[in-house]
C-alpha cells in the first residue's frame, strides 16, 4: 500500500503543478472566482469520515464487530456523500455556470484534477462498501485488522489529498 500511496502521490503532484501553473490563463469566462464556492459539506464529509474509519478501525481490534459494522458504515456513507456532493458541484459548474472540461483552460484542468481526485474516492468508497459486505456476512473478524488499516491508509491518503485540491483550487484560484 505504500508503494501504491507513492505512486499516486506522483500522479497527483503532477496535476496539481499543471493547475498551479495555468491559474489565471484562460482567456474567456467563467473564471474561478465567479464559479466556485469553498466546499464546506463536501470536505466535512471527507475529513470527519476519517475520524469514522479510525473509530471503526478500533472497534474492529478490540473484536466489537458491531462497533465495527456501525462506524465503517458511517465511513463508507460519508464517502458515498462527498461523491454525491461532487456529482452536484458539477451539475451546478456545467448547466447553470456553463463550465465544462472544454469551455476554457480552467475548465480543462479543474474538471482534471478534481476529477481524478473523485475517481480516487470512488475506487475507495467501493473498498469501504466490499469490507462492510465481507463483514456483514461474516467474513472479516477482529484479526483481520492489519488488512483493513491498509484501507484506512489509502482512505486517509484521499483525504490528505483533498486538503490538497481544496487548497490549490478553492482557495488560490478562486482568489486570484
Amino acid at each position: 500500500m505504500i508503494f501504491v500511496i507513492l505512486t499516486e502521490s506522483a500522479l497527483f503532484t503532477i496535476f496539481v503543478v499543471a493547475y498551479l501553473f495555468y491559474i489565471g490563463k484562460s482567456l474567456v469566462p467563467p473564471y474561478p472566482h465567479q464559479v466556485l464556492h469553498f466546499p464546506w459539506l463536501g470536505s466535512i464529509l471527507l475529513f470527519g469520515s476519517s475520524g469514522t474509519i479510525i473509530v471503526s478501525e478500533n472497534h474492529l481490534k478490540k473484536g466489537s464487530i458491531s462497533g465495527f459494522h456501525l462506524w465503517w458504515g458511517i465511513t463508507f456513507a460519508a464517502g458515498v456523500g462527498f461523491l454525491l456532493w461532487t456529482i452536484n458541484e458539477w451539475m451546478h459548474l456545467i448547466y447553470q455556470e456553463g463550465l465544462t472540461i472544454s469551455t476554457n483552460l480552467f475548465g480543462s484542468t479543474f474538471y482534471s484534477l478534481v476529477g481524478l481526485h473523485a475517481s480516487h474516492v470512488l475506487v475507495g468508497a467501493f473498498l469501504l462498501g466490499l469490507i462492510l459486505f465481507m463483514s456483514l456476512t461474516g467474513r472479516i473478524r477482529h484479526y483481520h485488522h492489519e488488512h483493513i488499516e491498509m484501507i484506512s491508509w489509502y482512505w486517509h491518503f484521499v483525504d490528505c489529498v483533498w486538503l490538497v485540491v481544496i487548497t490549490v483550487v478553492y482557495i488560490i484560484s478562486a482568489s486570484s
